[in-house]
């Protein structure tokens, strides 16, 4: 069973920037979409940037597009959230997944069920 394990999360200011990183244990980048979430108490789960798997294809949310950056190393089995401009808005736990997804009309849609494997979570505070 791969697993997942967010670091870097962390206390910022209102326009500054945090690296999130997304560790896996096995080699899962050419199976699994790489999928970023965040999660506000009493919200539902949003949907934040995915990176598709076995290509260099990305998709963020209008929330998050042109701030943040997904990537990834295949080396080190690790997936980043490169985040930039941070509002306090930003503000919520993050969470990286290995899921699938579906494209239509240019819009990434995650689909999460019994076969996707969650990270613990990361907090992310921007300060205003």
């Amino acid at each position: 069973q791969v697993q997942l394990v967010e670091s870097g999360g962390g206390l910022v200011q209102t326009g500054g920037s945090l690296r999130l990183s997304c560790a896996a244990s096995g080699r899962i980048f050419s199976s699994y979409d790489m999928i970023w979430f965040r999660q506000v108490p009493g919200k539902e789960q949003e949907f934040v940037a995915a990176l598709i798997a076995g290509t260099e294809s990305t998709f963020y949310a209008d929330s998050v597009k042109g701030r943040f950056t997904i990537s990834r190393d295949n080396a080190a089995n690790t997936v980043y959230l490169q985040m930039n401009s941070l509002k306090p808005e930003d503000t919520a736990v993050y969470r990286c997944a290995a899921a699938g997804g579906m494209i239509r009309g240019g819009i990434y849609y995650p689909r999460v069920g019994d076969h996707t494997v969650w990270g613990q979570g990361t907090q992310v505070t921007v300060s205003s």
